[in-house]
């Protein structure tokens, strides 16, 4: 009898377990195959409960707007949605004139950190670096705040004052900017000669008429070295990308020629017009002087691309250390009410097949930034899209990866006058001055081109 119960109790034990496995198997099939209307009710449900039991009364706009930015910064740190002030203001700025601080953005770890300060702005001058974490706004703090609420909060009218409060590595206590916001007259770029044959073409950012603004540079470079230029570094350090239409127009201008166009850039996405091969267009070349293309941590987006289409293309040599590698496509939609939704839709790949996305661009030589004075390397690491939270992952699959890159020596010879406060453009300079000394320029023959499809 007491084995008959045992077996009994056995028995019932097992049925019980086989119905908890066959009820949770049905809750998993009723979880995973919830419909999408069902999932529009429970937002329904959610709103609703909200409107009727939260302790305040809560504006319907309020909570729809704040559930459409929730579900953006959910998918990557660059989809978003842009009420339509913000939205008129990203139009603006990419035309070259805006108001603000002139600091480019970002999350990661989920804290406002500076991706870089632009050129010849508040922020600039002040002394904001990459990397620095904004912590508070005029003393509130910016935990929890998304992007667009704190780029909000910085801007304001012309003369009005703003203070921030920056973590900074290395530093042991906040270190405060007080800030007057400006109307900011971006300048896309700065160029002038090292010496002579020898120029320098900074671009800080890519807007509308830069492509324009590079060729009236490389002009007025010839015309200040008897017409004619030995070498040429194009900086791109803490330039935070733009309109990819004008890095396009960029990079067409060295790369390519009468019989091939030349890739400069491929994008894949999901729908079919976001699957584009972007080349160069046919027109005036540039002649095939050596050239050097500085980058850091602070280059992203479509400096990324300028600078790995002149890798691939082997037109350049691309010196500094790793880039930001922020390698998606967002297009930007206008929303009826006057909105914007920036969205990504595809990512972007070099000539030779490799995605920026996460990896950025390898330098051909590792050159990172030293302290002259005191003969030693900076120690304020830099941080890249793959410490953002969120940030998407491109499968190594089907990638080409660069070359090992050299590293220089860490002990520099120590440049004079202007050159003093910045070693990697010292070392650019120095390995133009050897390529022309030993004849040898970076472009092959034609019949030798890498040329990637």
């Amino acid at each position: 009898m007491q084995r008959v119960k045992r077996f009994f109790l056995l028995t019932t034990g097992v049925t019980i377990a086989i119905l908890a496995v066959m009820a949770s198997m049905q809750f998993v099939k009723r979880t995973v195959t919830r419909s999408d209307q069902d999932y529009l009710n429970l937002f329904r449900q959610v709103i609703g409960t909200v409107d009727k039991s939260y302790v305040e009364k809560v504006e319907p706009k309020k909570l729809m707007q704040s559930a459409i930015t929730g579900m953006l910064a959910s998918l990557d740190p660059h989809s978003a949605y842009l009420p339509p002030e913000p939205f008129k203001e990203m139009n603006i700025q990419m035309s070259g004139s805006f108001g603000g601080l002139g600091i480019e953005i970002t999350m990661k770890d989920g804290k406002l950190t500076v991706v870089s300060p632009i050129e010849d702005t508040p922020a600039f001058r002040a002394g904001i670096k990459p990397n620095d974490h904004i912590a508070k706004i005029d003393d509130k703090p910016t935990r929890g705040l998304t992007i667009t609420e704190a780029v909000n909060r910085m801007r304001g009218k012309q003369g009005t004052k703003v203070t921030l409060s920056i973590l900074r590595e290395g530093s042991p206590t906040p270190l405060v900017f007080p800030l007057v916001r400006a109307t900011i007259q971006t300048k896309s770029l700065k160029f002038r000669t090292l010496e002579p044959g020898y120029g320098l073409v900074r671009i800080s950012h890519f807007q509308q008429h830069t492509g324009d603004e590079v060729v009236a540079a490389l002009d007025k470079l010839r015309g200040q070295n008897d017409g004619t230029l030995k070498g040429l570094i194009i900086d791109l350090r803490n330039n935070p990308g733009g309109l990819l239409e004008s890095c396009t127009q960029v990079a067409g201008r060295f790369i390519g020629d009468r019989l091939d166009n030349g890739l400069i850039v491929s994008t894949r996405g999901r729908l079919p017009d976001a699957n584009q091969q972007l080349t160069a267009s046919i027109g005036p070349k540039e002649p095939p002087y050596p050239i050097v293309v500085l980058i850091n941590g602070g280059t992203a987006s479509a400096s990324e691309i300028l600078a790995g289409a002149l890798q691939d293309h082997k037109r350049a040599i691309v010196m500094g250390t790793q880039s930001f590698g922020k390698g998606s496509v967002q297009s930007v939609i206008t929303l009826r009410d006057g909105a914007g939704l920036k969205l990504t839709t595809a990512l972007y790949y070099t000539p030779s097949g490799r995605s920026i996305q996460a990896k950025g661009i390898t330098p051909d030589i590792v050159v990172g930034n030293i302290d002259l004075k005191e003969a030693k390397k900076q120690t304020t690491p830099e941080f890249h899209e793959k410490d953002l939270d969120g940030h998407m992952i491109v499968p190594e699959k089907g990638d080409t990866q660069p070359p090992s890159p050299a590293t220089r020596p860490s002990t520099p010879a120590k440049p004079d006058g202007e050159l003093a406060g910045d070693y990697q453009l010292f070392r650019a300079l120095e390995l133009l001055r050897g390529l022309d000394v030993m004849a040898v320029a970076p472009l092959p023959r034609k019949n030798d081109r890498h040329n990637p499809r």
